[in-house]
């Protein structure tokens, strides 16, 4: 924070001496763009050419506070949102990055390479503040991000974001005024959304803030499914006959309902405190528990078996396709850790 703060009167007084006030000056518009690969330049440059880090040069990390990642099939590599730094310390302050098979950097900051004070002049403006769940559907990055909440009386709003995977730039977006934040996502071939709200988690609760969302491709949004059987619902995923699977953190139910909110099945995970839900196209079924660190296998129509265990903070998983395996981000952990399926 003490940082923070001396940057920011360093950049004060380095326009002290302008003729004219800083206060007043103009921002210059400048086209929205995304972050180069690792390599010079950063940010994409009119007449400069980029050029890529050596190939002998191996960088691991850029990954901060995050929540969950989704795989991008066309270039190959793991989208992952960042976090940033809470809404009561920076607005806007989140970023997207892309990560190679092998945990490697590929794009350290794609959407979110300028400085949060710099993302309202872009064309069109950015605004991304603290994503978590994400998905990858129909050439969109769909985030679920928030506004608000940035002291302890501006009440906070659910924002599911949108982006172009071709170009980064953002594509629209669904506010959901009746939500505080959504948790987790799942997009469906038609683009309706259906997202969690994990809710009370006090030891006497309110069940009727434990809910699953459902926006249509309008950004009708409207409750899904609330109250038992979900308890503390976290993660979503699409099973392959188009049914809604929910796993709760506050008990082991893998819950399955139609796509009329029809509770059809319940399964088990090893682990309570559940977050992470990835389904293959066989209707095997991988969750991790945030709380407890393992993550459950349960293969159709067997009991769930615990194939890893203790990894801090397993968050919001998604599946590598082109590795075969899973990635899950660890939250304060700052990293994301990679299960190879047998």
């Amino acid at each position: 924070m003490k940082h923070v703060t001396l940057f920011g009167c360093a950049g004060v007084l380095l326009f002290a001496g302008a003729t004219e006030p800083f206060a007043q000056q103009q921002p210059t518009q400048r086209p929205f763009f995304v972050g180069n690969p690792l390599g010079l330049p950063v940010e994409p440059t009119a007449g400069a050419a980029f050029e890529g880090i050596s190939s002998n040069v191996k960088v691991y990390g850029a990954i901060y506070s995050a929540e969950s990642c989704s795989y991008d099939a066309e270039r190959g590599v793991i989208v992952v949102p960042n976090r940033g730094v809470p809404q009561n310390v920076q607005v806007n302050n989140a970023w997207v990055s892309f990560i190679n098979h092998d945990g490697s950097v590929h794009t350290a900051r794609w959407i979110g390479v300028q400085n949060s004070a710099d993302r309202a002049n872009l064309t069109p403006p950015l605004v991304l503040n603290e994503p978590l769940g994400s998905d990858i559907a129909n050439g969109m990055l769909y985030l679920a991000d928030r506004d608000g909440g940035t002291t302890a009386n501006e009440p906070s709003v659910a924002v599911i974001r949108r982006f172009n995977m071709r170009t980064g730039a953002p594509a629209g977006e669904f506010r959901v005024e009746r939500s505080a934040w959504f948790n987790d996502i799942e997009v469906a071939d038609d683009g309706t959304i259906y997202a969690t709200q994990t809710g009370d988690r006090a030891a006497n609760p309110d069940p009727t803030t434990w809910q699953v969302w459902k926006i249509t491709p309008d950004g009708t949004a409207s409750i899904f499914v609330q109250g038992a059987p979900l308890r503390t619902p976290n993660g979503i995923a699409l099973d392959p006959q188009g049914n809604i699977v929910v796993v709760n953190v506050g008990n082991t139910e893998v819950l399955t309902f139609s796509r009329a909110g029809q509770l059809l099945k319940t399964e088990n995970a090893v682990q309570a405190g559940n977050d992470g839900l990835v389904i293959l196209r066989d209707g095997t079924k991988y969750v991790s528990s945030v709380l407890n660190g393992g993550v459950s296998r349960i293969r159709p129509g067997k009991s769930a078996e615990l194939i890893a265990r203790n990894i801090p903070s397993a968050a919001s998983m998604c599946y590598d396709a082109g590795a075969n395996q899973l990635v899950i981000p660890m939250n304060a952990n700052n990293g994301l850790a990679f299960i190879r399926i047998e």
